[in-house]
């Protein structure tokens, strides 16, 4: 089974209320072996919603380096950090990659026209076709406008929150979009991270979902990354039993992790 859970989520995240000690407890329970906080930093997240997506790095730092040695006979933990890509904020992003010492840098599209699609008004009266083309268009032009990361994260992750899920989505509707940012992904060097969270969100799978997987694969991708997107002590982890066996089945025998910002290979 995968032991490597490199999203999670703790207090310094907008949308989480747990304390980073106890999700590295709660990891330790799960038997992970190493994890890595990856909170969430969205400059210029809208105004209009409840969260600001924005914590204090060197708060971070702090108790990061405090549990990493407390825990070193039990866990690796790893320093990392979930930016969310906007047109607009790269040299905010660069600059944070740039001034802490990273292990890992996961870069996430989160908002697209203002909107965030988890609350229904990105939906409301629009057809959700469109409204998936968009969010995925958008993803390829912030793609391309940072450069700073590791990892590409959730990239289907508009599904868990679309008024039919995934039940009505397909990759051939999306191909020619979907095509654009995987192999941008793949030219530029950067991974696929395969995301639990859509277990927990209805979609019976991962995010992205095998389809997206495959192709990356056919495309010539190699690099995947792991990921549950825990925020509470219920998820770190969360469905890699299924995770290790849906890779085996795609014919995936590794993934990476990110020390240093360098890839390192790990055998499923």
């Amino acid at each position: 089974m995968i032991r490597t859970d490199c999203h999670m989520h703790s207090s310094f995240s907008s949308d989480s209320s747990t304390s980073m000690e106890d999700m590295v407890k709660a990891a330790i329970r799960n038997r992970l072996r190493t994890i890595c906080f990856t909170e969430h930093m969205d400059y210029n997240f809208p105004e209009k919603y409840e969260y600001d997506f924005l914590f204090n790095p060197d708060a971070y730092f702090e108790k990061y380096t405090e549990l990493k040695n407390k825990y070193s006979d039990y866990i690796e933990i790893l320093s990392g950090v979930e930016l969310g890509l906007v047109c607009g904020n790269e040299t905010l992003c660069s600059k944070l990659v740039k001034q802490y010492p990273w292990d890992y840098v996961i870069g996430s599209v989160h908002i697209i026209d203002e909107l965030d699609p988890y609350y229904e008004e990105y939906w409301n009266n629009k057809d959700e076709h469109l409204c998936i083309e968009k969010y995925f268009n958008t993803v390829y032009e912030n793609l391309c406008s940072h450069d700073d990361y590791d990892s590409v994260g959730h990239l289907d992750y508009i599904l868990r929150y679309a008024p039919n899920k995934n039940r009505t989505f397909y990759y051939k509707d999306y191909k020619t979009i979907i095509d654009k940012i995987l192999n941008h992904i793949i030219s530029h060097g950067k991974a696929l991270e395969i995301n639990s969270a859509g277990y927990k969100s209805g979609l019976n799978t991962t995010n992205p979902c095998n389809e997206i997987i495959n192709r990356y694969k056919k495309l010539g991708g190699v690099l995947f990354t792991i990921g549950s997107d825990a925020h509470s002590v219920e998820y770190p982890g969360y469905y890699f039993n299924e995770v290790t066996t849906q890779l085996r089945e795609q014919g995936i025998n590794e993934y990476v992790v990110f020390k240093n910002r360098i890839p390192k290979l790990i055998h499923v």
